[in-house]
């Protein structure tokens, strides 16, 4: 049987169908939609595969246009911005059943020596001292809705473990803030495009959710839309997606239908590897019913 990190694997490695287009193919792992980690990591191995070496992806800002039909695949062009003389621009443009569902602009650039700086990492317990999360009790899991019945029962290619557990089910109002130690479930090999990709697909994990916090709600209630909307990536240092990594998020502010959430992501040995941030659209609405569509997407 083919484990959850190959599928990952062969998820993030695409079809060639010309020089600049790809095509990937779409999995469900529960949401109501293409998850959009799927879509940042399938772009950025879209990005990555025009690239001469050694020039590494070290930011990527994309926007999430239309919901990502779970059914079908997707079809990625690369547009070959520009190659100078030490950073490339690719501008990737992601298309379902004929319309542009995301676009994202990846820069790469030569390694280079310059100064360097960075916060510390928070102090958190080590994650060998946080118990797994313990799995729904089957008698509850059948009363939740099928897709939510998948996410929360997935066995995925991802270990999360959370500094501060948080039930999603019955959300209690805390402040914005949310430390989650991540790790792939299984040793890969050492290419750090592989592991940037891995990395772009787990960094939509807990970002968004963290906005709803101080508010007592949560994706999985039925009268609550939420969808990303942007999303943004910096890789700062090298990393392994296969080992602990940190993921610190905080939310400043939500307004307007809109919440912004802002991540950084550390080595167990305290070296901040990546930075994030995301809006999203987050609706508490009347009828349950329309929580299942995302106007926004339409």
């Amino acid at each position: 049987m083919t484990s959850p990190v190959s599928e990952l694997i062969e998820l993030l490695s695409l079809e060639r169908l010309e020089q600049d287009l790809f095509r990937g193919q779409s999995r469900d792992i529960g949401t109501r939609y293409v998850f959009g980690g799927q879509v940042l990591g399938q772009a950025l191995s879209a990005a990555q595969a025009t690239m001469p070496e050694p020039r590494a992806a070290h930011s990527l800002h994309a926007y999430f246009l239309r919901a990502g039909d779970i059914e079908h695949p997707i079809v990625y062009h690369v547009d070959r911005t520009r190659d100078g003389g030490s950073f490339s621009v690719r501008r990737v443009t992601a298309i379902q059943h004929g319309k542009v569902i995301f676009f994202c602009a990846a820069s790469f650039q030569e390694a280079e020596r310059g100064v360097e700086h960075q916060p510390p990492m928070p102090q958190v317990p080590d994650p060998d001292d946080i118990a797994p999360a313990e799995p729904i009790a089957p008698d509850v899991l059948a009363t939740l809705p099928a897709k939510v019945q998948r996410w929360l029962a997935r066995g995925g290619p991802f270990e999360f473990r959370h500094v501060h557990p948080r039930n999603d089910l019955k959300p209690a109002k805390q402040p914005p803030f949310n430390h989650v130690w991540f790790r792939l479930g299984e040793r890969v090999g050492d290419g750090p495009e592989l592991h940037r990709a891995l990395l772009a697909y787990a960094s939509d994990f807990h970002l968004l959710g963290t906005t709803t916090f101080p508010h007592g709600i949560s994706y999985h209630q039925p009268d609550v839309q939420m969808a990303s909307l942007d999303h943004a990536l910096w890789f700062h240092r090298p990393f392994r997606a296969d080992e602990w990594l940190l993921y610190a998020i905080d939310s400043p502010s939500a307004q307007g239908a809109r919440g912004l959430a802002r991540g950084q992501i550390f080595s167990r040995d305290g070296r901040l590897v990546a930075s994030t941030a995301q809006e999203g659209m987050i609706r508490v609405v009347d009828e349950a019913r329309a929580a299942g569509r995302v106007p926004a997407k339409d």
